[in-house]
């Protein structure tokens, strides 16, 4: 049984879930609620001493960092998310890091809370998010191709990172109005059944839902 120790927000997370839905894969989800501070749990430590999620039981292997577990259902399952092209390859990990090393670090909840906490009431949580979001996403517009996915022509590890980051684009009232084609990419993966399947709206948000 494969076994993803998750939370039904989180951008990594949904990352994992899409490409686990892509690779036609069967998997047990195990929710770890970040908001009541489950990472920091012995249990969850000893899977990952970094306390975050995702951690991707499979194939004898206990696996964390989306990105590196979305490479590794890539080359283990074939999924054809990174390019075969080097330099296409190149672009494509760029659009992804764009997102996943950039944006979303800068809105992982210790460090927003930190923020908040610090700032003296200076800033709020959803200010600090749309201040993030909203200049990288704006960058990455520029960036993407003017078609239904990122680059390529077909599904890659950036479309990947772009889905849940749009999400929390929403989910903070970061106005997308002028991000026409980071809208129109995201409306088309949306109806791709591995990524609606992975939306937060459809995954266990607690050990008990």
């Amino acid at each position: 049984m494969i076994r993803l120790h998750d939370y039904w927000r989180s951008s990594a997370s949904y990352r994992v879930r899409i490409a686990l839905g892509l690779a036609g894969l069967a998997w047990q989800s195990l929710p770890v609620d970040l908001v009541a501070g489950a990472q920091r749990a012995p249990d969850h430590l000893a899977r990952n001493p970094q306390g975050l999620v995702p951690v991707l039981e499979i194939d004898g292997l206990a696996l964390t960092q989306s990105l590196a577990i979305v490479e590794y259902l890539d080359e283990t399952r074939g999924l054809g998310l990174v390019p075969g092209d080097a330099a296409m390859r190149a672009r494509v990990r760029a659009l992804a890091q764009a997102v996943a090393m950039e944006i979303h670090p800068v809105c992982n909840l210790r460090v927003a809370r930190h923020a908040v906490a610090q700032s003296g009431g200076g800033i709020t949580m959803e200010s600090w998010m749309r201040d993030v979001i909203a200049p990288g996403l704006a960058a990455l517009e520029t960036m993407v191709d003017d078609g239904d996915f990122c680059a390529a022509g077909r599904i890659t590890l950036a479309d990947l990172c772009l889905v849940p980051q749009l999400y929390n684009a929403r989910r903070w009232g970061v106005d997308l109005a002028a991000l026409p084609r980071l809208s129109r990419i995201g409306a088309h993966l949306d109806a791709i059944p591995a990524f609606a399947a992975a939306h937060p709206d459809r995954v266990p948000q607690s050990a008990e839902a």
